[in-house]
């Protein structure tokens, strides 16, 4: 198979990835994933019911990811004889709009997943004085980190990026102190310390 991110937003597809996609002779993914490059898609494309059944499809089929799939995407599906393409990450788009070098951070994520790992993650690299990028979960988002941070005694910018590449996106710092408010339940954090 060929896993193949699309970006985290509308308009984020790399060229690589482009050519993959119009020339694939079967294409799955999420709806959303799908949605994001239909416009390249030219054979018959199916919503993933079973992530766990990846390995059933045809060789040539090509998997769509949203962000990159090596970030909690479907790059971790891939053996070694599959391809994977790089698509625009959540991490590169909160980078480039908050200004923070990539080489400061510890990436993080809790997103569909039990957070207590993230949790122990975040509170070990904020102690080495690492700005921190996160995919939060439900349970473990901007408040719970924000609360965390404050009772560590950390001071630094908290920030959320929501819906990153749609004309609705929002991105918003606050302070550990006080953090911004999430109006999506697509966002991710950013610490800067």
């Amino acid at each position: 198979m060929i896993v193949v991110g699309v970006g985290v937003g509308p308009n984020m597809l790399t060229q690589e990835a482009i050519e993959v996609i119009i020339n694939a002779p079967v294409v799955y993914g999420s709806k959303r994933s799908i949605e994001l490059a239909e416009e390249f898609i030219k054979c018959d494309s199916h919503i993933i019911k079973d992530y766990k059944n990846l390995h059933l499809l045809p060789e040539d089929a090509v998997i769509l990811s949203t962000g990159d799939p090596m970030f909690s995407g479907l790059g971790k599906f891939a053996t070694e004889k599959d391809r994977v393409v790089t698509g625009v990450s959540s991490v590169q788009a909160t980078c480039s709009r908050f200004h923070v070098d990539m080489s400061t951070l510890a990436i993080i994520t809790a997103h569909g997943r039990d957070p207590a790992p993230a949790k122990d993650a975040l509170i070990r690299e904020v102690g080495l004085g690492k700005n921190i990028f996160m995919l939060p979960a439900e349970n473990f988002g901007v408040k719970e980190v924000g609360a965390l941070l404050r009772g560590m005694g950390v001071t630094g910018k908290l920030c959320i990026y929501e819906d990153i590449g749609y004309s609705y996106e929002r991105a918003v710092c606050g302070t550990i102190e006080k953090p911004p408010e999430n109006n999506s339940d697509v966002y991710c954090i950013m610490v800067v310390q």
